[in-house]
């Protein structure tokens, strides 16, 4: 349609890459972010690179160096938290790229390795298995996302995990292979098929167990030196005699389990105990004044 004599049309773009509103808005949007939000993730990336050449190490029948590698990415699993809270360096992708990691690594990892030892002797049997332990993995590990955000936890209940955690049950399932490489008697493969089934129920079972997360914040000044002795002789031992270390370690962890829910079910006693001394309080409203419904002609949303 023509435009009329003397008329003139000045078309103005929606979006000026000359807005300096515009412009600062894109800016603030791409802040620089601060080096201490990446260092935990670095330290997670580095676990998640151990479980996967774990699985590598596996495929090349390198059996001793992926089990090295498996508790090395718990290890760095431990510390990538504790680093970021001690850094004040958490954050919501941090936290997600923790748990895509330990599902790597604490999952399928020790699943494929105990197939690729001894599980793929009992054909689909073993391989049904190891994927029931990686599956029960991910369970765990998107149980704890959801778990750790309700606001109507106790105080206490930061003191332990519902189940096994998943480092810790990478470690615990592997304990056939310890024996093994000890020189311990011949485990039957029926009896590693069991025991990964169990292993695998108690990280998606119920039972509290104790999460060490609270452990260690604060040292007493004569403790100082006993500490730094503990810590050097358990790291010798491990490089040492890594095999034995961990088979022990492993069924005192195992021992230890019935403690947790028994420190769980004390803490539950105490909360009843003081729930039942505090007066019930009355839930009866408060008549409002009279001054405010004697009066007929008030309106009834200010009475």
């Amino acid at each position: 349609m023509a435009m009329p004599p003397g008329f003139r049309y000045i078309a103005v773009m929606i979006f000026s890459p000359f807005d300096p509103d515009r412009l600062a808005q894109r800016s603030r949007r791409f802040r620089a972010i601060p080096v201490r939000l990446l260092v935990p993730n670095l330290i997670t990336l580095l676990a998640l690179c151990a479980g996967l050449t774990s699985i590598r190490l596996a495929f090349e029948n390198k059996l001793e160096w992926a089990l090295a590698a498996i508790v090395f990415a718990a290890a760095l699993d431990g510390l990538d938290g504790r680093i970021a809270r001690l850094i004040k360096g958490q954050s919501r992708f941090g936290a997600e790229l923790d748990s895509l990691a330990d599902f790597v690594n604490f999952g399928c990892a020790p699943a494929l390795i105990l197939y690729l030892w001894e599980l793929h002797e009992l054909g689909n049997a073993g391989w049904i298995v190891s994927m029931v332990f990686a599956i029960c993995g991910a369970l765990r590990l998107a149980r704890f996302n959801v778990m750790i955000e309700d606001p109507n936890r106790p105080l206490w209940a930061g003191n332990f995990f519902t189940g096994v955690p998943a480092p810790a049950g990478a470690i615990v399932v592997l304990l056939p292979i310890y024996v093994s490489l000890v020189g311990g008697p011949s485990i039957a493969t029926i009896i590693t098929l069991l025991y990964t089934l169990a292993i695998a129920f108690l990280m998606v079972s119920r039972l509290p167990v104790f999460s060490g997360k609270r452990v260690g914040k604060r040292v007493e000044p004569e403790m100082v030196l006993p500490v730094f002795v503990l810590v050097v002789s358990f790291f010798a031992l491990l490089i040492a005699y890594p095999w034995w270390v961990l088979s022990i370690g492993t069924v005192a962890y195992l021992v230890c389990l019935p403690l947790g829910w028994v420190s769980y079910k004390e803490y539950q006693r105490k909360d009843a105990m003081s729930a039942a001394q505090q007066p019930e309080a009355t839930a009866m409203p408060a008549a409002p004044p009279p001054h405010l419904t004697d009066d007929p002609d008030r309106p009834a949303r200010l009475n």
